[in-house]
């Protein structure tokens, strides 16, 4: 499914979970007829992610409504800053809320935590990636705040990238038994389809450049020491990616080994909201 019809799924679904069978706090009070305006307020300092999302849960529910934007997504913001403003009926504004909220607060924080990875990364070749540990149904927006606040992004799921990781290798009975198999797969099955293999030793990493047949190595939980052991025995014939145990800390010291990606799944999962609230104008 392309994210286009990913994202228009996932907002109808997050609206009929909030609003079930109706609104009954705004239909019990307000005339359906009635029109109003409502302004996203910054609450606390970061990096903004959802402006066009928001726009688009308002659209969907209501495609005339006027949205008009004044912070673009990927801006620093500062609290007091105002995000958007919106025109619309008041019952439309009313249902949206909250998922604006919830999508913006969470891609906002998220944006704003990898800002702050790739601003240590700076003056490094290695790039940085997201990874499946995502939030179920929601994935497509947490990646995409990864790619606002400037990082990359991994597979989006099992279906776009070959991974062979440690469980796939352990049943499948040897690291190059899994690798020819998966190379034979792509082959007749997928073509094109990149293969990257998961190592746990310089072992591993010497089996899988005598195997080749993969187009990335990744280095799971190695030490500095060992990742430069194991760059220089890949030696640039396959892209680099290390993994676990790498946190803001020790990031930088990683990024000098030269490898070519690091992958960090708490940019997504150790990432806290960012305060926002969408407020009334009222004349």
């Amino acid at each position: 499914m392309e994210k286009e019809l990913q994202l228009e799924f996932l907002i109808k679904n997050a609206i009929q979970e909030d609003v079930g069978d109706g609104d009954h706090s705004t239909l019990c009070c307000i005339e359906k007829s009635a029109k109003g305006k409502a302004v996203l307020k910054v609450k606390e300092n970061g990096i903004i992610a959802g402006v066009e999302v928001a726009e688009k849960i308002f659209k969907q529910l209501d495609p005339s409504i006027t949205f008009l934007p004044f912070l673009l997504d990927g801006q620093t913001i500062s609290i007091g800053d105002n995000a958007f403003e919106v025109h619309a009926p008041i019952h439309t504004i009313l249902k949206a809320e909250r998922l604006v909220l919830n999508c913006m607060q969470r891609m906002s924080g998220i944006a704003t935590l990898t800002k702050k990875y790739i601003e240590k990364l700076a003056g490094y070749k290695t790039q940085l990636l997201d990874t499946r540990k995502t939030t179920p149904n929601f994935r497509l927006l947490e990646k995409m705040a990864v790619k606002i606040g400037g990082g990359q992004n991994h597979r989006y799921g099992l279906y776009d990238m070959i991974m062979l990781k440690d469980n796939h290798i352990d049943y499948c009975g040897s690291i190059e038994k899994a690798i020819n198999l998966a190379y034979e797969y792509v082959q007749t099955v997928k073509p094109g389809m990149k293969i990257e293999v998961e190592t746990r030793s310089i072992e591993d990493v010497m089996k899988v450049v005598s195997t080749g047949k993969i187009d990335r190595i990744m280095l799971d939980n190695f030490n500095v020491s060992d990742i430069i052991t194991a760059l220089s025995i890949i030696d640039g014939k396959f892209e680099t990616e290390a993994s676990g145990g790498i946190n803001f800390d020790n990031l930088e010291d990683y990024a000098a080994t030269g490898v070519d990606f690091i992958s960090s799944g708490a940019i997504i999962h150790h990432a806290t909201g960012i305060d926002l609230s969408l407020k009334a104008i009222t004349v």
